[in-house]
């Protein structure tokens, strides 16, 4: 396949293209073409990879090592909604722990994941800079505190029943894991 190709047989988006062409072969730029491909497909998709090795030179073991070790990068598409979870130290000590093993089990994903329904993807940070609103999180730019598990429970069945209406699914359409488990 060639440079300016994706999986599909679809032209791979302008600005990866270019970058591909523009810098091919020229040392130096693997961290720049990884951040051009991630910016233009919203994650790393392998086909990119073999464009990157065949433009750089660099074997695409190599690459993969360096997606992996930089956490910046992704080799999967996000979530529709992007939640970081502060486990600072203002926020562990008030309880980020609780709230983090809540969020887990009412999304049903690990750290790092993405729901099966691609609606939210999970991580952890260091630190959000909100310290005063301990324990807090992140919904894409909307900052929460004062989280509790059942607060936090709300405001993902708040997200998901707003999904739920965009996708023009009924209300009573959107249960939540929890209860899902309970009553299966």
């Amino acid at each position: 396949m060639s440079l300016t190709q994706i999986e599909s047989g679809r032209p791979a988006p302008a600005a990866f293209t270019r970058m591909l062409w523009r810098h091919h072969g020229e040392p130096g730029m693997l961290i720049p073409l990884l951040q051009a491909a991630q910016d233009s497909y919203g994650y790393i998709p392998p086909l990119s990879i073999e464009q990157i090795s065949e433009a750089t030179g660099i074997p695409a073991a190599e690459i993969y090592g360096v997606i992996t070790f930089y956490k910046q990068f992704r080799l999967k598409p996000l979530g529709r909604h992007l939640i970081r979870l502060c486990k600072g130290t203002a926020c562990h000590v008030v309880g980020a722990e609780m709230v983090g093993q809540v969020l887990g089990d009412e999304l049903r994903v690990a750290p790092d994941e993405t729901t099966e329904d691609g609606l939210f993807t999970y991580t952890v940070v260091a630190c959000l800079g909100c310290c005063s609103l301990a324990p807090a999180m992140m919904i894409d730019d909307q900052t929460f505190g004062r989280l509790t598990p059942p607060k936090m429970r709300k405001l993902i069945r708040q997200y998901r029943r707003e999904a739920a209406k965009a996708a023009g699914k009924p209300p009573d359409h959107v249960v939540s894991s929890t209860a899902a488990v309970s009553q299966g």
